[in-house]
């Protein structure tokens, strides 16, 4: 059994609720090497979307979880208001670990989303904390869309 994050106490229960439904999905779909990372995520609506990383045998044909859930909550009808980003991984001895966006997912949700808040583990303390979007990316060029 793959042990579960504890939300941490600055979490409100809705991203608690994304934390959990990432880690469900993941726990169903994970297979090393392939479905390694899920996210869920919530829109300006309140509409939760998840998405599972899809790897490729060509690296460059992989998905990642982030644009996967950014893509099914565009696809519900949705407008593309992100309000909040929970994505996980199981670490070595069998752990969830929530975790950053890579930097092409940091770059696609502040395109749409830049004040969404985004969960992650901080390197320096190992806490759980959350981020806006475009604070991941300090320098950013902004596209006017």
């Amino acid at each position: 059994m793959i042990a579960p994050v504890t939300p941490p106490a600055t979490m409100s229960a809705a991203d608690a609720e994304l934390l959990t439904r990432a880690q469900e999905l993941l726990r169903r779909v994970w297979t090393a090497g392939r479905h390694e990372v899920a996210t869920a995520l919530r829109t300006a609506d309140g509409g939760v979307h998840v998405g599972v990383h899809v790897e490729g045998s060509c690296r460059r044909s992989s998905i990642c979880a982030e644009g996967v859930a950014l893509g099914a909550a565009l696809s519900s009808g949705t407008p593309l208001r992100v309000d909040s980003v929970v994505s996980v991984q199981v670490k070595p001895a069998d752990r969830f670990r929530v975790i950053a966006p890579c930097g092409v997912c940091r770059e696609l949700i502040s395109d749409y989303s830049p004040d969404a808040r985004i969960w992650l583990t901080s390197p320096a303390s190992d806490e759980i904390v959350a981020r806006r979007a475009l604070d991941l990316l300090p320098e950013k060029s902004q596209r006017i869309w």
